[in-house]
């Protein structure tokens, strides 16, 4: 009889002795490097899953890109090796064109235009998403990009004469800068900055923190005071890993990833403002193009976002969305 007893409690005193994060650990890839706004606000909320979720969920993060950039945390993604990832809108517009709507040329007048359109906005992608495959758990806003180089940015002969990189895939900065009569150098994010040593690229598009961030500020000498565009960054997960969890873990994750978000949106103005003044510190110049070719550029933004709609690379209903909401902030 006591043999008996032990083989029928065996099986549930070693699911006790499992760890509690084992059950379902989530594997999520980013290029964020340890230590910045977003990781802080990413392992904050690894915790608060941890927490709530009473162990049954680990969510683990991958940073500093090692598990390589976001084509590859996208493959990995599907093979199932990676659950999820934070990425922006160049690569995952390769599966879903409308994650690129805030990437857009000249599409905000400045933070306050931006803040009221994406409540507006972000439903409408979390949607999108799951039609491709996707849970969007929180997006949350890296800044505005300028250019940033290592030589004067006054001029159209200036900027013709650039060695620009954009990110691989990034078809709305692709066209921009062809457009405007600047050839692009594409190379995968992690290949930056050895290129900006080396000279292979001399012109970066990037918002202040995020060119701290990824130890880039140091190679540059000028920023043109013109926001080309805004970038979000999205915390993805593959909608079969997701559909695993449990109804109350899947909440869960839902309010601790929003929380995240909203932290990270409340910092980056501060963090962008303060890197920008560190990099002033270290000699950085900020320079301004002439009215003329300033005008320019604007009119270019404008030919690309009605170039993207006519081929269908960005939904005319997401547009209106952005437009409307746009309209209601002025």
């Amino acid at each position: 009889m006591k043999r008996l007893t032990r083989r029928l409690l065996f099986p549930f005193l070693l699911l006790l002795a499992l760890p509690a994060g084992a059950q379902q650990v989530i594997k999520i890839a980013t290029i964020a490097p340890e230590g910045s706004s977003w990781m802080r606000e990413l392992r904050a909320a690894a915790a608060e899953v941890q927490t709530g979720a009473q162990g049954r969920v680990q969510v683990k993060f991958y940073p500093g890109g090692v598990m390589g950039s976001d084509s590859v945390v996208l493959r990995k993604m599907r093979l199932g090796q990676l659950q999820g990832g934070v990425l922006t809108s160049s690569e995952l517009a390769t599966l879903y064109p409308d994650a690129a709507i805030y990437s857009l040329p000249f599409q905000f007048d400045g933070w306050a235009q931006l803040e009221k359109a994406r409540p507006q906005v972000d439903p409408l992608l979390a949607r999108g998403f799951e039609t491709k495959g996707m849970k969007m758990l929180t997006a949350a806003n890296v800044g505005f990009a300028y250019l940033m180089s290592t030589r004067p940015l006054r001029s159209k002969a200036d900027m013709a004469a650039t060695k620009l990189w954009i990110p691989q895939n990034d078809e709305i900065a692709e066209r921009t800068f062809k457009l405007g009569g600047v050839s692009p150098i594409l190379l995968p994010l992690g290949d930056v900055f050895t290129s900006l040593q080396t000279g292979l690229v001399d012109t970066v598009a990037n918002t202040p923190s995020g060119a701290v961030a990824l130890q880039w500020h140091g190679k540059l000498k000028t920023m043109l005071d013109l926001p080309l565009s805004f970038v979000v960054g999205y915390v993805v997960m593959d909608l079969k890993a997701w559909q695993k969890l449990s109804p109350a873990d899947q909440a869960v994750l839902t309010a601790a990833f929003r929380k995240a978000g909203q932290r990270v949106d409340a910092n980056i103005k501060r963090d962008d403002a303060a890197a920008l003044a560190a990099m002033k510190k270290q000699g950085l110049v900020v320079t301004s193009l002439d009215a003329a070719e300033a005008a320019r550029w604007r009119q270019i933004g404008a030919q690309v976002t009605r170039d993207m709609e006519a081929a269908q690379r960005i939904s005319t209903p997401m547009l209106t969305a952005l437009r409307k909401a746009n309209a209601g902030a002025r």
